[in-house]
């Protein structure tokens, strides 16, 4: 990798730097022709999941996205994390209820208004990490305002999916996701997805 100062970059500059890095590196494979600026789509899960929603909230460059198991509110995440991770975000963001203005600032929810693309939701219904109320409350946001999006819970799953049927049908889901958002057709074994407002 880059080394440990590349990733203290993100010290403080959480939503922000992580942001701009997958936004520039999809910028240039468009710029290179490598990628098509009207299908680019991001994925990830957990802080990468926060990183999506953001990028989907904050920049115009992605046409649509699946969080798993990511993060929506950091507000609501510094009250309702496990005792673990609780001061997690002191060092990516700022000090909690200090620093709350900061930590709403970088709230993909708080910025539903200049969110306008597909949203796929991939939740564990055990998550102590990232409980389920951020990605119900991220689809609830989204649906309200017409945005194409599914929500899906899985039940017995945690932070990362660790049963292989929820590993596969997470894959499929985002398959028939991305299928229907772009209008691609006979896509083979592709599963049947109900997306809200589609």
């Amino acid at each position: 990798g880059y080394g440990r100062d590349y990733r203290r970059r993100l010290r403080k500059s959480w939503g922000i730097e992580d942001i701009d890095d997958v936004c520039n590196g999809a910028n240039y494979l468009v710029k290179e022709s490598l990628a098509d600026r009207d299908r680019l789509c991001i994925d990830g899960g957990s802080a990468g999941g926060y990183t999506t929603l953001g990028a989907l909230a904050f920049r115009n460059v992605f046409q649509a996205g699946t969080s798993l198991y990511g993060i929506g509110d950091l507000t609501a995440l510094a009250g309702d994390t496990h005792k673990f991770e609780s001061r997690y975000l002191d060092g990516l963001v700022g000090l909690f209820p200090e620093d709350e203005a900061i930590y709403k600032e970088r709230s993909p929810i708080e910025s539903v208004d200049t969110l306008s693309c597909p949203i796929l939701l991939l939740q564990g219904a055990d998550d102590k990490v990232v409980p389920p109320n951020q990605a119900e409350m991220m689809h609830t946001a989204v649906v309200k305002k017409g945005i194409p999006a599914c929500l899906k819970i899985y039940k017995g799953e945690q932070h990362g999916f660790c049963q292989a049927k929820n590993i596969e049908d997470a894959l499929e889901s985002e398959l028939a996701f991305y299928s229907k958002v772009f209008g691609i057709k006979d896509v083979p074994g592709v599963i049947d997805l109900k997306i809200d407002n589609m």
